[in-house]
């Protein structure tokens, strides 16, 4: 990696749970992960079955210090945590964040309520890589490696969850999701974290025509990304977070909507790698 080089690579993109078949083989069907590389700092978001594949790959590339941070704990957010390989690597050093539960729960605890018997076979002190729980509030801005900063916001998902703006070298990186917006209305406190961001990703689990069906879900679509990025003058926006039954050729169908109202637009894939210069 170059000592400048600013990579976002998407290691898992669905929601609610992993999928597979042919029909998922184009934008694939791990759940949510995000790998952004901030020159030879590695950042993780999200702890979903795509993360076991991010750790063997970063193991092969010598990594040895992580920082993971979560928007949440729904299952499909943490699924992978138990079977990322780096934390039971003795040379290794892990630092998780997390904020949604800010007042009620540390990050500590979270790991360790949900990776324990009789959920998974072992708890985490089989591992031994060197962990530590981070703690923040909504809203806090954080600044995990020399040069990064973070800022955050809370945004609206039943049991809470964050929203990131990552910050480096000049560029800047948004990641909202999982998230329902108020149809009609843009956020004011998304619009704030996206403005002016080199890459927007966004919560489409939906369509439009069916979000009356799920409201209370806590997601959103991909035209209303669409409208947030150009309201905010972001460059590109990635469609993530695609609902499980939503198939290859439903996910082209829908990128080729958005696209049709905001050109920077792209469906995220399992693998992908976006480049910010």
């Amino acid at each position: 990696m170059r000592d400048d080089n600013f990579r976002v690579r998407f290691w898992g993109v669905r929601g609610s749970l992993p999928v597979s078949g042919q029909q998922y083989v184009a934008y694939g069907g791990n759940t949510s992960c995000i790998e952004i590389r901030c020159g030879k700092d590695v950042l993780l978001f999200d702890a979903g079955s795509g993360l076991r594949e991010a750790g063997y790959a970063l193991i092969d590339e010598g990594v040895e210090e992580f920082d993971l941070f979560f928007t949440h704990s729904h299952y499909d957010h943490i699924i992978g945590l138990p079977y990322f390989k780096p934390i039971y690597k003795c040379r290794n050093s892990v630092r998780f964040w997390s904020g949604h539960l800010h007042g009620t729960m540390t990050t500590r605890e979270m790991i360790r309520d949900f990776m324990r018997p009789p959920w998974f076979p072992v708890d985490p002190d089989i591992c031994q890589a060197s962990l530590d729980g981070m703690d923040f509030k909504p809203g806090d801005v954080l600044t995990p490696r020399a040069g990064v900063t973070i800022r955050t916001t809370s945004l609206n998902h039943p049991g809470g969850c964050v929203g990131y703006r990552i910050e480096w070298n000049g560029r800047a990186v948004a990641l909202v999701y999982d998230t329902e917006h108020e149809p009609g209305v843009l956020d004011p406190g998304v619009l704030e974290l996206i403005a002016g961001a080199d890459l927007f990703v966004y919560d489409c689990t939906y369509l439009e025509s069916e979000m009356e069906h799920f409201q209370g879900y806590g997601h959103s679509t991909g035209m209303h990304g669409a409208r947030l990025a150009m309201a905010a003058g972001v460059k590109q926006l990635a469609m993530f977070h695609h609902d499980p039954s939503r198939t290859d050729e439903a996910l082209a169908a829908m990128e080729r909507d958005v696209q049709a109202t905001f050109p920077g637009a792209f469906a995220a894939r399992d693998g992908q790698i976006v480049e910010l210069d």
